[in-house]
């Protein structure tokens, strides 16, 4: 289902957060940072969300069986939607609650240089993991616009990694700023201002993702330009007088079922039917090999129903 790219960015980002997890873990305990330790807990739970997303890919690859006649294509989208909430609620929720914490109990600062060197590894390990992502998502984005490509993807890895990279990047920023300021100002209340912050940080990615995932778990058409292409194959054949727009269901990213009622010319034959629906079919698969169910219907009456091996 997903592709070598995204899954690639995915190991890219198990590593490298386990990694960092490790470092900021060890330099909370050293010096009692805040917004080190809500790093250290934002790294683990992305260690984690990586296994889940390759864990629901896996699962998404199976093949069809009586239980399920269309596969299992929506468990990526199930277990995409899981770790958007693990985001939510492991990421954002304890750094927040920890971040208020020490707003209301600032700690004692002591010397910041251990988390200046962990924080600095932390950005080359995440920039890389980063890198991955975004080359991913650039492979499957083309021409479209950023937001756009993230609306109309029908693979959550190629943007979740990408979403949770990017702000793990931007919790590393503001983790130094708070840590920083925080020494400069002698203002200790500055670093669990810091955590707060990057908790409001993965709750907004957090909230992308759950929305993004719940639109497709609960069935989205294939896209605007699928659509209107099965529409001008359909009309290119003199047999058909007229055809309903096309219903539409993905069953993952790359499984989409079409349902379709076209209106046949009079005076047809049945085996002149038979035959242009073989046509409209194998014109149907050539152009859109994603789209693996087709169901004819002609008429009223269902004449045709194929399932592509």
């Amino acid at each position: 289902m997903a592709t070598s790219g995204s899954k690639l960015a995915i190991y890219g980002a198990i590593v490298g957060n386990f990694l960092i997890s490790v470092t900021k873990f060890i330099a909370a305990g050293i010096t009692g940072s805040s917004a080190m330790l809500t790093e250290g807990i934002h790294s683990l739970v992305d260690t984690g969300n990586g296994w889940l997303l390759l864990f629901g890919i896996k699962r998404s690859e199976q093949s069809a069986d009586d239980r399920h006649p269309f596969g299992y294509g929506p468990e990526l989208y199930f277990w995409t939607l899981i770790v958007g909430i693990l985001i939510f609620g492991l990421g954002g929720g304890i750094s927040i609650y920890e971040g208020i914490q020490h707003v209301l109990h600032p700690g004692h600062l002591s010397d910041p240089t251990v988390n200046y060197i962990v924080l600095g590894l932390a950005v080359i390990f995440e920039s890389g993991a980063w890198y991955l992502a975004l080359k991913g998502f650039l492979e499957v984005k083309g021409a479209k616009s950023f937001w756009r490509s993230v609306r109309e993807s029908k693979d959550p890895t190629t943007f979740a990694v990408l979403f949770e990279d990017s702000a793990a990047l931007a919790g590393l920023v503001v983790a130094f700023l708070g840590i920083f300021f925080g020494h400069l100002f002698d203002m200790p209340v500055l670093d669990g201002v810091a955590s707060i912050v990057i908790g409001f940080i993965l709750a907004g990615v957090a909230f992308v993702l759950i929305y993004e995932s719940h639109g497709l778990l609960i069935g989205e058409s294939a896209s605007p330009a699928t659509v209107k292409s099965i529409m001008e194959i359909v009309k290119n054949y003199d047999g058909v007088e007229r055809a309903r727009r096309p219903l539409t269901l993905h069953f993952g990213p790359n499984q989409i079922l079409l349902a379709l009622e076209l209106n046949f010319r009079d005076g047809l034959s049945t085996d002149q039917v038979e035959e242009l629906i073989d046509s409209i079919e194998q014109a149907i698969r050539h152009a859109h090999p994603e789209i693996r169910h087709i169901f004819l219907e002609a008429d009223k009456i269902l004449v045709r129903n194929r399932i592509s091996d």
